[in-house]
């Protein structure tokens, strides 16, 4: 199947349009942009500074490669690059990076909903969902997997761990531990996703070393740094241990639950 676009779009004669693309009315492709084979792109679409991997699509009115909103910015080369089989819905935003890092990047199989926002110089994983009208502004790293609920925003600099979701609504300014599930003002872990471990494979025996770590990090009285030795002189598995590779690099502090310890003891085990 042949490139198709249609005849009211306007495209840089540098940007170089792979195989199999579709290109609807009224978009927009800038300069010093790529996109990958059998990508679809929706009506009034704007593309600057950015690569574009295979087989994505884009619904509608999505603008991609956008200066960051920071008025440091003065004009500088920077780009957006997302990898393959994304899914961009209608009026979603990506910046661009900054001249922090010269980069916003996102991987395979996202799905950002109608509204949602990525900002300048973020990292996004593979298989995230943001869902609509999210926001993660600047720098925020998203982890493989992870689920941004509705109308959540992310504060500058925060850590969204893999396999953790942040219900709609929430306000995150301290870095989400993987898999778990945090909401409110600000938010806070409340449980495990114990139903999307299961579902992405993870053995009884994982999920139940993931829930030793979780309590004993946040539910059995210890400092957090205390807790984390403890830990790491066990034999845990990766997976596990990964909750203690994110403590030790955070930056912003790691959201912690607010319940009482008796509610919280039992937390996950469903």
């Amino acid at each position: 199947m042949p490139t198709k676009i249609h005849p009211t779009a306007v495209i840089d004669p540098k940007a170089q349009i792979g195989e199999n693309v579709e290109i609807g009315p009224f978009v927009v492709i800038g300069e010093d942009v790529q996109i990958g084979d059998g990508t679809k792109i929706g009506p009034h679409c704007i593309f600057e500074f950015c690569t574009v991997g295979k087989n994505n699509l884009f619904t509608g009115a999505a603008y991609v490669g956008m200066p960051p909103q920071d008025w440091s910015y003065k004009g500088e080369h920077t780009r957006f690059t997302m990898g393959d089989n994304n899914v961009i819905r209608e009026n979603v935003t990506l910046h661009r990076g900054s001249h922090a890092t010269n980069l916003t990047s996102m991987g395979d199989a996202c799905m950002l909903m109608a509204n949602s926002h990525l900002g300048h110089d973020c990292r996004v994983g593979n298989n995230v969902i943001l869902v609509n009208s999210s926001a993660p502004a600047g720098h925020v790293q998203i982890g493989d997997r992870a689920t941004i609920s509705g109308l959540a925003g992310i504060h500058q600099f925060t850590r969204i761990g893999k396999f953790a979701m942040v219900s709609g609504g929430g306000m995150v300014n301290q870095d989400i531990l993987p898999y778990v599930i945090a909401q409110g003002d600000r938010a806070r872990p409340v449980t495990l996703n114990i139903v999307g471990l299961r579902r992405n494979g993870f053995t009884p025996e994982q999920i139940k070393a993931i829930k030793h770590v979780f309590k004993t990090l946040f539910f059995h009285g210890l400092l957090l740094k205390d807790a984390i030795a403890k830990l790491r002189a066990e034999n845990l598995p990766p997976e596990a241990a990964l909750m203690l590779d994110f403590c030790e690099t955070s930056k912003r502090g790691i959201a912690r639950p607010r319940r009482n310890v008796r509610e919280l003891e039992t937390a996950g085990n469903d």
